[in-house]
């Protein structure tokens, strides 16, 4: 992931070497796509395997913060580069300098992630001989085992990357090319969305602990469904009111993503937890959350229909509404075993939260 978006940095252009530039290009960003989908399933898993059963929705969602973070680091960098370089120098050469960044920070990766042990969870699978299987077999076993929460999960995760793709990556250059913003304006907008939303996806995470995770779900996806379209009006008006409508449709899609690492590595039993993320996720992400920018750009150049991208996130939550009628409530399961976890009625809620805080209060006395 990080040698690839290196290389990004030190492309050469299309004048340069012709066609080969561009399919270059595509070639490092499929690397890319490959290399954060692989990363982000163990990440999940490994959150959510570590974190107290009571907690997991606030621990897990501190893989969001983490990648918002790094989504408003990018636009601060971008941002001090237009600032500082001219128009000129920026398309030129200072494009290339963000992603020099990502070796360094690749190397404090590999070096954290060389001190981390493998979660209780999964030693204990091993323990008992009931590791997960591995190539083909794992696979043609996880499919024919687990096709309903494989089929539940994927249309959650369908409104979750049109949504995220749509809102995160497609934005700013919707707002300067289609809205008629300045480049400062645009990232400033997506910046001050973002550092809202990392203030309250750790409240969000925390709170379906004790509503449980399809509340969390129904919330954004009838929120996203029926605000989408208005917002997308209301940024259309300027900068100010471009602000509100990014964060309105941001505080809707909170709710989806601070419960990530809490909802879906919860739909497998452990033996399967991570296949089971990792190819769902990865699959329909390729297929909806990749593509949700070119063709938001291709329906909104071809027709002039600037509100198109709102339309895209409600066709998404459509899948989303359907899947969460299958979706199994996981709040305060245990993860331990080779049983799909599932909430008992004891597990979350209020009191179950405030009996787990007394006891961690008497231990720690």
């Amino acid at each position: 992931m990080s040698l690839a978006t290196t290389l990004i940095g030190v492309l050469p252009t299309y004048e340069q070497v012709g066609i080969l530039a561009p399919i270059l290009l595509a070639v490092l960003r499929i690397v890319q796509g490959f290399s954060t989908g692989g990363e982000y399933g163990g990440a999940a898993t490994f959150m959510a395997e570590y974190a107290p059963d009571k907690r997991r929705g606030r621990y897990g969602s501190f893989l969001e913060f983490g990648t918002l973070g790094g989504f408003a680091l990018g636009t601060i960098v971008v941002l001090i580069l237009q600032l500082i370089l001219s128009e000129d120098a920026m398309a030129s050469w200072g494009w290339r300098l963000p992603f020099f960044l990502a070796l360094p920070m690749g190397l404090i990766g590999l070096y954290l992630r060389s001190r981390l042990d493998e979660t209780p969870v999964f030693q204990d699978l091993e323990h008992e001989g009931e590791a997960q299987e591995s190539a083909v077999h794992g696979l043609v076993s996880l499919i024919r085992d687990y096709w309903k929460p494989i089929l539940t999960m994927a249309g959650l995760v369908i409104p979750l990357n049109i949504a995220n793709y749509t809102l995160l990556t497609y934005m700013p250059g919707y707002l300067e090319t289609k809205i008629n913003m300045s480049a400062n304006q645009s990232l400033a907008t997506i910046l001050i969305g973002e550092v809202i939303m990392m203030a309250l996806l750790p409240f969000c995470g925390g709170l379906s602990d004790v509503i449980g995770r399809k509340k969390m779900w129904w919330t954004s996806m009838i929120g996203l469904f029926v605000m989408a379209l208005p917002m997308y009006y209301l940024m259309g008006q300027g900068f100010v009111w471009a602000i509100i409508g990014f964060a309105v449709l941001g505080l809707l899609y909170i709710p989806q993503l601070s419960t990530i690492s809490a909802t879906f590595p919860a739909m497998f039993p452990a033996h399967v937890r991570f296949a089971g993320f990792a190819v769902t996720y990865n699959f329909f992400t390729s297929v909806f959350g990749g593509t949700a920018a070119p063709i938001n750009e291709a329906v909104v150049s071809a027709t002039g229909f600037l509100e198109f991208p709102a339309v895209y996130v409600m066709f998404g939550c459509l899948f989303g509404i359907v899947a969460l009628f299958f979706l199994k409530e996981t709040a305060g399961a245990s993860l331990v075993g080779t049983d799909v976890p599932e909430s008992q009625p004891e597990d979350y809620g209020v009191e179950a939260i405030t009996s787990e805080t007394q006891a961690l209060d008497d231990c720690g006395r």
